[in-house]
C-alpha cells in the first residue's frame, strides 16, 4: 500500500493536470463566445446546459452526482465568463453608475430637506443630525410617506430604519423598497436606549398604562414585567408615545421612549436603559430620489429577483465569492401578487472604485430575471 506522501504526490499530479484542463477549457469557452458575437449567435444556450449538467451526474458513482453536478456548473460560469463581452453590458449598466461619480459632489451636504418618519425627539430624528449637520425635517405619518416625499422631490433625502441589532430587519420598510424609486446615498447605526418617561410628579408605583412602538415593548419585556397592573399600548413610535404622555390629562401614564424626548416633552425620566440588551443598535438608511456616490462608497445595495429553480441563489453567492466581494446582508421578502417569488436585497463589501465592482455590475444580470441598483455608500460611525 502506498504512504501518505506517495497518495499526495498522487492527488499534486491529478490536480495539476485539473487545472491544466481548466485553462484549456475556458480558452476555448473564450473562442466560442469570439465566434458566436462575430455571427450574432445568442451566448446562451439553456438547454445545452441542462444537458451538460445532468450528463455529469451519470459520469461519477451515485453518490458523487451531486458534486459532479455543481462542478459542472461552476465550469460553465467560468465558461460563461469568457463568452460574454463585458463591454456589451457596459454603456447600459455601468455608464449611469460612472456619471453619478462625476457628477455627485465631493462632500456630503450639512443641511437638507429632510423628511422621517414620526416627530420630534423620535431614533429617525437623531439618524438625521447624525447624517446632517443642520437638517431641515419634515414630520410625516408613515415610512412610506417618506418615500413618497423623496420620490415627488418633496424632500432632497428621507431617514428610514432598516435593521436593528435585536429585533431585526424593518420588513415594513423592505417591502416599500419594492413599490417606489430611490438611491440609498449613506448608513449609519443609532444606539437604543429606552427609558420610561411620565410627568413631573408621577412615581413608578403610580403607573397604569405605558405607550411605545412595537419593537421597544419587545425589546424591554425584561422590565415591563416588573411593574404590576400595567396595560401596555402600541403607538406609531417612541417619540409619538412621549409626545401623548405629556398631552395627557392623567398623571398614571407613561412612555418608553429616548432619553432626549424627556427634556423635549417636559418628562422625568422614571427608569432608565430600561431595553433587555445593552448592544441595541438600529440601522438607518439615507435615501434619495437621484443616484449620488460619494467619494468613499464601499457598499453597494442590490435587489434582486432570481429564476425560481434549484440553485439561482447559489450561483448569485458564488458570483460573489469569485469577485472576493463579502457579503454583508442577505434578506428575502415575498413579491406581491408573484406566487412564490422572492425579491433578494444583497448588501455588498464593494468599493466602487474597485474593478471587482465594476465586473459585478457590468454582469450580474447574467444571474437573475431582474435586479435594481439601489446605490453606493458609506456607513457613517
Amino acid at each position: 500500500m502506498a504512504d501518505l506522501s506517495q497518495l499526495r504526490s498522487e492527488i499534486d499530479r491529478i490536480d495539476t493536470q485539473l487545472f491544466e484542463l481548466f485553462s484549456q477549457r475556458v480558452d476555448v469557452a473564450r473562442r466560442i463566445g469570439d465566434y458566436k458575437r462575430e455571427r450574432g449567435l445568442a451566448v446562451f444556450d439553456p438547454t445545452r446546459e441542462r444537458q451538460k449538467v445532468a450528463d455529469a451526474g451519470g459520469r461519477v458513482p451515485p453518490e458523487l452526482s451531486t458534486y459532479a453536478q455543481v462542478l459542472m456548473e461552476l465550469l460553465m460560469e467560468a465558461a460563461r465568463s469568457q463568452e460574454v463581452d463585458p463591454a456589451a453590458f457596459a454603456d447600459a449598466d455601468f455608464a449611469p453608475i460612472e456619471r453619478a461619480v462625476e457628477q455627485t459632489p465631493a462632500v456630503f451636504p450639512s443641511t437638507a430637506q429632510v423628511a422621517c418618519q414620526g416627530v420630534e425627539g423620535a431614533y429617525s430624528q437623531i439618524a438625521a443630525d447624525r447624517f446632517f449637520r443642520h437638517p431641515s425635517i419634515s414630520y410625516l405619518d408613515s415610512f412610506e410617506g417618506v418615500f413618497r416625499a423623496v420620490e415627488q422631490g418633496l424632500c432632497q433625502y428621507g431617514v428610514l430604519p432598516i435593521e436593528n441589532s435585536t429585533a431585526g430587519s424593518v420588513n415594513k420598510v423592505y417591502d416599500l423598497m419594492m413599490e417606489h424609486d430611490f438611491h440609498v446615498t449613506r448608513t449609519s447605526r443609532v444606539r437604543i436606549d429606552h427609558n420610561l418617561l411620565a410627568k413631573p410628579g408621577t412615581r413608578l408605583e403610580d403607573v397604569r398604562d405605558v405607550y411605545s412602538h412595537e419593537q421597544a415593548i419587545n425589546q424591554s419585556q425584561a422590565f415591563l414585567s416588573t411593574l404590576p397592573n400595567v396595560r401596555v399600548h402600541v403607538v406609531e413610535n417612541t417619540a409619538m408615545a412621549a409626545k401623548r404622555v405629556s398631552e395627557s390629562d392623567r398623571a398614571d401614564v407613561a412612555a418608553l421612549s429616548s432619553r432626549p424626548c424627556a427634556s423635549l416633552y417636559g418628562l422625568d425620566v422614571l427608569a432608565e436603559c430600561v431595553q433587555d440588551r445593552d448592544n441595541n443598535y438600529t440601522r438607518f438608511a439615507c435615501i434619495s430620489r437621484d443616484l449620488q456616490i460619494f467619494p468613499g462608497a464601499d457598499r453597494t445595495s442590490l435587489m434582486v429577483v432570481l429564476n425560481h429553480e434549484p440553485g439561482s441563489l447559489y450561483k448569485m453567492l458564488a458570483k460573489f465569492y469569485a469577485l472576493d466581494l463579502n457579503l454583508l446582508k442577505l434578506e428575502s421578502r415575498p413579491i406581491p401578487e408573484r406566487e412564490f417569488e422572492f425579491m433578494f436585497y444583497f448588501e455588498v463589501a464593494a468599493p466602487v472604485a474597485s474593478p471587482e465592482f465594476k465586473t459585478l455590475m457590468t454582469t450580474i444580470g447574467q444571474h437573475c430575471q431582474e435586479y435594481r441598483y439601489l446605490g453606493s455608500y458609506t456607513e457613517v460611525l
